[in-house]
């Protein structure tokens, strides 16, 4: 159904309140596409307001100028200084030679040919994640299955026990979810949050993964092992210029964060999706040829991550309208797949869609999610292995939103199954 937009003066892209419902950020970014697509946003104080982009051209324009259009001043809203910045910044906070450098250390770990050597693993996973959900006939799809899965994967490629899968899903959930109360320890722009301001996403939880982490760099460091984090202490980016400690904490942080949230929301709004189109269930159900196609408009359609931001580096002109350096430009991603410019009825669920040049994971980007390959094949395989065990799937409840106007997560998916 195509979204009724908000006036133009009720768009409030800053507010996370406004993400909480599953309507209103559609309604915001169709006012967007229609009215003023790039659009200034006011925010509260301290922040100075920021550009927000909703046009898919628009978008990928940005994500591939990274000379125009700078990661290094901080990709969240949150506006930083240079303290901050150096002692915050991942990955996602780099360019150039330094970001390059960072990435090629677990580059070929996320490619295909290591990937493809985890395809009989991650479907055997699948089958005991679907196993032990599936028969209880009622359940929450979100703790049982979208969550369970991913996580267990990640401690593989980690190699941490089984037992502490709980323990990294809550970590991801206090630390992305800094602007909920159901799961922030603090809540960002909360006085509170200044004692923690130099701590990524303003969030206690980040020193205790950087305590986990650590423990596991020191068994690993000059041992023989394969897994990631035996990569990250043993091995010597291509610019020559070691890891610091400060640089291992960031980049496991943002493997313990990213490398569940993002597959586990994508799963569970493509399965409340499946549940809406029961047509487009059947389809797949009839013709399961088609799902390593669909997945790409799982992809589009769940838009994990509402956004990233940049910083303009110089004065540039950007749909008619005049950014200036150092003016935050917000790319909106989640705006983008439903951008009627380059998808045809982009507010339509189509698993057969063909033409789906989504932007989820970042277009032609050097930032392109890393993990990109994993979540795909995560994603078709759990509804490889899914969609023909069921006979029906029903909502059996409510699916509360993450109130983030950053990540587009469900907190909870309540569902009956009956069994083929």
């Amino acid at each position: 159904m195509i979204p009724d937009p908000l006036p133009l003066d009720e768009v409030d892209l800053a507010d996370p309140g406004k993400f909480t419902d599953g309507v209103t950020p559609w309604r915001m970014f169709r006012t967007l596409h229609l009215e003023d697509p790039v659009h200034w946003q006011p925010e509260p104080a301290p922040n100075a307001g920021f550009w927000a982009l909703t046009r898919h051209e628009d978008i990928a324009r940005v994500d591939r100028d990274p000379e125009t259009f700078t990661s290094t001043k901080f990709v969240n809203l949150e506006e930083v200084d240079d303290d901050q910045i150096k002692r915050r910044a991942s990955i996602l906070e780099l360019d150039g030679v330094r970001h390059r450098a960072l990435r090629g250390l677990l580059q070929r770990q996320f490619g295909a040919s290591v990937i493809g050597e985890y395809t009989d693993f991650l479907r055997g996973l699948t089958a005991t994640t679907l196993d032990a959900a599936l028969a209880k006939g009622s359940f929450d799809f979100v703790a049982d299955v979208s969550a369970d899965f991913p996580i267990n994967v990640l401690a593989r490629l980690l190699d941490v026990p089984e037992d502490d899968t709980k323990q990294l899903i809550d970590w991801g959930n206090r630390i992305i979810g800094n602007t909920d109360p159901d799961y922030a320890d603090v809540l960002l722009g909360s006085e509170e949050s200044e004692r923690y301001k130099h701590l990524p996403f303003r969030s206690p939880a980040t020193l205790e993964v950087f305590e986990y982490g650590r423990a596991l760099a020191g068994r690993r460091r000059k041992g023989a092992g394969t897994d990631l984090v035996s990569r990250l202490v043993n091995e010597t980016p291509r610019d020559g210029i070691p890891l610091s400690d400060q640089d291992f904490d960031n980049y496991f942080l943002l493997l313990v964060v990213a490398g569940n949230e993002t597959t586990r929301h994508a799963i569970t709004h493509t399965m409340l999706a499946l549940i809406e189109n029961p047509d487009q269930l059947d389809l797949l159900r009839r013709d399961p040829s088609l799902i390593p196609g669909a997945v790409e408009e799982f992809l589009r359609w769940a838009s994990p991550v509402y956004h990233f931001r940049r910083t303009a580096t110089r004065d540039v002109e950007l749909g008619g309208k005049r950014i200036k350096e150092g003016d935050k430009v917000v790319m909106w991603f989640a705006a983008g797949n439903r951008d009627e410019g380059a998808f045809v009825d982009p507010y339509r669920f189509d698993v057969t869609r063909t033409k789906n040049d989504h932007l989820t994971f970042g277009k032609g980007s050097p930032h392109l999610c890393l993990g990109n390959l994993l979540a795909r094949t995560e994603i078709r395989i759990m509804f490889e292995e899914l969609i023909p065990r069921l006979a029906d799937i029903r909502l059996a409840g409510e699916a509360p939103r993450v109130r983030s106007n950053f990540v587009n997560g469900i907190k909870r998916l309540p569902v009956d199954v009956t069994l083929a």
